[in-house]
């Protein structure tokens, strides 16, 4: 006997525990576990610089997980990093992101490296996401992707010897030396 395809909803996540954290994509929930002490590393790099350049200069909000971003009833994600531009702030509400971040930073576990990788980048820019960052501690590198017309291309590859750069906030160089440093 098969069991019929179980599809949730904002709802629904409304509902869950609140002893966990969850995401909902493409009405599939997810257990989002806890993140390894590398991740939080460097996390915690990369927050306190992109934090500070946005705020220095008073470009918008950095946000971080967790925090809900509700792109449709069936897409509730909570990225590591979110920014949204100072123009968009109204779209960030009392508890919740109702609609899509101007960029978004995921770093890879191993619990979430494929659902990082194909699901939420597929999900991101068909709500238009701007500019997505897939931070990988393995490989000690961050892939910028900017949104076209048909979905994302990737802007660079940066490695750790590199500085990154962005499109969508060209003032931000960040060392990648001290944000993967061990």
């Amino acid at each position: 006997m098969r069991r019929p395809n179980v599809r949730f909803n904002y709802q629904d996540y409304l509902q869950l525990p609140e002893d966990k954290r969850y995401e909902i994509l493409d009405g599939e929930l997810y257990v989002v576990a806890a993140p390894n002490i590398r991740h939080q590393r460097i996390f915690r790099e990369l927050f306190d610089v992109f934090f500070h350049h946005v705020r220095d200069r008073s470009l918008g909000e950095v946000l971080s997980a967790p925090c809900d971003v509700i792109l449709s009833d069936e897409n509730v994600a909570q990225p590591d990093i979110l920014f949204v531009r100072k123009e968009r702030l109204g779209i960030i509400g009392e508890t919740n992101i109702p609609g899509a971040p101007d960029l978004v930073v995921e770093i890879l576990s191993p619990g979430t490296r494929k659902k990082d990788i194909e699901i939420k980048r597929k999900i991101y820019a068909g709500f238009g996401v701007e500019e997505y960052w897939i931070v990988d501690p393995d490989a000690a590198t961050v892939e910028v992707l900017a949104l076209t017309e048909s979905g994302y291309i990737t802007a660079g590859i940066f490695r750790e010897s590199d500085r990154l750069s962005s499109p969508l906030l060209p003032e931000l160089i960040l060392p990648l030396s001290e944000i993967f440093a061990k």
